[in-house]
């Protein structure tokens, strides 16, 4: 069987990616959450089952096969799982597909590195900081361009639910958490990622842990 190790639900968002992405391929697999920056966290993550990733989360045991990176995860998982259950299956819209993950995977460090997650605090609004304004710009540019080419009549930026959307899945959390300020059309989009019934099981499990940051329990620095 699978066995996935990641951090803590409340703040780990390439662990959120791991986690759908085994959800999402449909195989069983055994979860594993370590508890990052605490105490121990440097001898924790020297162990043999976290260290092939110089310790980092999230990390995929597939036997004695070792997947770590989300996006290498999907990657593993989609071929695994037949390659249908990821990414679009048109060649256009794959594409496009993959190339709003790459650039998620890549880009946006400002509203990562200002708006860290944290699914258990909805902060007052703020104005953002500019350089998070000119990324959200971005992102949202790039969520209309999908809606209209591909999204059709579903919720989700390629119709149904799949690796963008795994990709992104973090973001809209950091948007709900902050009260980032978001269109309509990109709203709804928002709504549909962290109404999704397993961001809804992750969310609920955070909810149940007794780990704190406290650098990701405060709102962001103007």
């Amino acid at each position: 069987m699978l066995k996935l190790i990641i951090g803590n639900k409340a703040y780990s968002s390439w662990s959120l990616r791991g986690w759908l992405a085994c959800k999402q391929s449909g195989l069983a697999f055994d979860e594993v959450v370590v508890p990052l920056f605490d105490a121990d966290w440097q001898t924790r993550r020297a162990a043999p089952d976290i260290a092939p990733s110089g310790g980092k989360v999230p990390i995929l045991w597939d036997g004695d096969a070792v997947v770590w990176d989300s996006l290498a995860i999907i990657d593993y998982l989609d071929g695994k799982t037949g390659g249908t259950k990821f990414w679009p299956s048109d060649p256009a819209a794959r594409g496009f597909a993959r190339s709003l993950a790459a650039e998620m995977h890549a880009g946006f460090a400002a509203l990562r590195s200002r708006h860290g997650m944290n699914v258990r605090q909805i902060f007052a609004p703020e104005t953002p900081h500019a350089d998070v304004t000119a990324e959200l710009e971005r992102l949202f540019e790039l969520w209309a361009q999908a809606r209209a080419r591909f999204g059709g009549d579903q919720p989700y930026l390629f119709g149904a639910f799949g690796a963008v959307d795994i990709m992104f899945a973090p973001v809209c959390t950091r948007i709900t958490t902050y009260g980032l300020p978001t269109p309509r059309f990109a709203q709804a989009y928002v709504d549909a990622v962290i109404g999704h019934r397993w961001m809804q099981d992750w969310i609920a499990a955070a909810q149940d842990e007794e780990w704190v940051i406290d650098k990701y329990e405060r709102p962001p620095a103007a």
